[in-house]
């Protein structure tokens, strides 16, 4: 595991990568993207059980993107990490690249392509249920975005897998409170989510989801042969890293402007 300034310094340098192909591409979703930069940090430096020279080891642990109009840092995370140069990246999102705006299961290290929401938790299952039935080792982590629970798919899948003792599976909910038509307390309140992962009988760790000390703990903390899943509710920030996207429904949308671009990369520079 990286320390903690190793991971800030990674952290940012994903940020940075990021606002470049989104600006370049005119593309959109950065809040979300930053939002879920440092759970993809600390996943990727020292969590995940994973070979980037080897995409397809078996033994790999599995990560699955459900929130995937947020690729952007995701990409760019495989590609910090080494799983193709950085360079790759600035086709992101350009007619004929395999970096599609949605993420694609034809860029090395993304397990699944995923886009339409409430998908990727119910294919996680599956998995982890496969895992466990050929008594194989590795985990499966899934990420999602808090406005996807709305789906009900994930819903079923969050009944089914403590029925299963999945205990190899981990969800994370990037609990940023804000999803694409407004404030989730708003449009579909979760309010309590904690509760209501223990009532389906989930193993529950909260914490702040830019904390790399409280993340580190989080982690770490996964019990080992608990028969049941775990959800790490990880609070975040949309737009996290630059002051004027933060909190902003806005930035689910835009683009950066030239100007917003520049006012972006020197505020990322000058991060702690």
């Amino acid at each position: 595991m990286m320390n903690e300034t190793d991971l800030k310094l990674f952290a940012r340098n994903v940020r940075k990568e990021t606002l470049e192909i989104v600006y370049k591409a005119k593309a959109s979703h950065i809040g979300g993207a930053f939002s879920m930069v440092d759970l993809l940090t600390i996943l990727y430096n020292g969590i995940l059980n994973i070979n980037p020279h080897d995409p397809h080891w078996k033994d790999r642990d599995r990560f699955l993107l459900s929130k995937g109009h947020a690729c952007s840092s995701l990409y760019t995370t495989l590609a910090l990490t080494g799983y193709f140069p950085v360079k790759d990246l600035q086709s992101y999102g350009t007619d004929g690249s395999i970096y599609l705006s949605h993420a694609s299961h034809k860029v090395p290290g993304v397990e699944l392509s995923t886009g339409s929401l409430g998908h990727a938790l119910p294919v996680g299952c599956g998995l982890a249920l496969a895992a466990k039935r050929k008594q194989e080792n590795w985990r499966v982590f899934i990420l999602v975005s808090d406005g996807e629970l709305d789906e009900g798919s994930n819903w079923e899948a969050i009944l089914f897998a403590p029925q299963h003792r999945l205990d190899n599976l981990v969800l994370i909910v990037d609990y940023n409170k804000i999803q694409s038509m407004g404030n989730v307390k708003d449009v579909i309140d979760l309010h309590p989510l904690r509760e209501k992962f223990l009532a389906f009988n989930w193993n529950v760790i909260e914490s702040d989801g830019h904390d790399f000390n409280q993340l580190q703990k989080a982690f770490s903390g996964l019990p080992i042969g608990g028969l049941k899943p775990t959800v790490i509710i990880a609070h975040t920030i949309k737009g996290k890293g630059v002051q004027f996207m933060e909190n902003k429904l806005l930035w689910h949308y835009k683009s950066p402007s030239e100007k917003e671009y520049k006012e972006a990369l020197n505020l990322l520079e000058n991060l702690e």
